[in-house]
């Protein structure tokens, strides 16, 4: 795939409200970019995330890797669900709302505690020698849960939040795919915005919007991380970058199998990032971010 991938989130109205003409404009801009690499999941604006790449796919022929997601469940007594009839029957849904009789990668969006890792690898496997996935993955889980899966059937990758400001998959997550030889995939790889350009201003969220509720973004902090933002961003256009695409540049300069998937439902945002993986650090760069 691509060195970078679309994260399609926001199609679904996460961010805010969006139009079937520019998101079929971002997926465009994507591909024309040379991104072949589309991350989405049904519960992203319950389904409208799916629906519009499957028409994005009808209307313009071209064929990208997809990857989605499934594990949540609408019943209040089990909320993430990775029994074999529930995961198949979303991935069915999925394959539909896309128009397509597979997708490259398959994730389980959480893994269920009730449910034994050796047994969602053995879900995971039988899909994948049925047709309907070529792979699997695993999505905000740790080292131990990847190793238990991993022995049972190959995980393609595995995707966790990663980004300069939220570290924690190098506390050994990073280094167990390597080891495995499975992809690394960071979602919000920009921050949740604070390294977009403009940058991310929690006085303009959405009284209702996900972000309110993140701590960092709160007033009592907010003031704190914006001052190192500040540098950060300041550093990009001294180096004639923007501060997306260093943000990015940094993740891919990491190590070689980190897969990055920065999200926007704008062309223009996609622009600012998209040739991240020509940026190339040298060690000056390093300390300096």
């Amino acid at each position: 795939v691509s060195a970078i991938g679309l994260g399609c989130l926001s199609f679904g109205g996460m961010f805010g409200p969006t139009t079937e003409a520019e998101t079929l404009n971002t997926l465009d801009a994507a591909w024309d970019h040379g991104i072949t690499f589309l991350d989405t999941a049904n519960r992203y604006g319950e389904g409208v995330s799916e629906t519009m790449i499957g028409q994005w796919l009808k209307t313009r022929g071209h064929r990208p890797h997809i990857a989605t997601k499934a594990a949540f469940s609408d019943d209040p007594a089990r909320r993430i669900d990775n029994r074999p009839e529930h995961m198949r029957a979303e991935l069915e849904g999925s394959l539909k709302r896309l128009g397509t009789d597979h997708v490259t990668l398959f994730y389980a969006h959480r893994h269920d505690p009730q449910i034994p890792a050796e047994d969602l690898a053995g879900t995971m496997q039988r899909l994948q020698e049925e047709g309907k996935i070529l792979g699997y993955g695993l999505s905000e889980i740790g080292p131990y849960t990847l190793e238990r899966c991993h022995a049972i059937h190959p995980v393609m990758a595995v995707q966790n939040e990663y980004s300069l400001w939220t570290r924690t998959p190098e506390l050994g997550l990073i280094q167990r795919c390597a080891q495995l030889g499975v992809a690394f995939v960071p979602f919000s790889p920009l921050a949740r915005g604070a390294f977009g350009t403009p940058m991310a201003d929690p006085a303009s969220f959405a009284p209702k919007e996900f972000r309110t509720r993140i701590p960092r973004f709160q007033p009592e902090n907010w003031p704190h991380n914006k001052t190192k933002l500040d540098a950060f961003h300041a550093y990009a256009r001294q180096r004639g970058y923007t501060p997306a695409a260093l943000a990015l540049a940094w993740l891919l300069d990491r190590a070689s199998h980190i897969l990055p998937i920065p999200g926007t439902r704008s062309a223009d945002h996609l622009r600012a990032w998209a040739m991240a993986p020509e940026i190339d650090l040298d060690d000056r760069d390093r300390e300096e971010i």
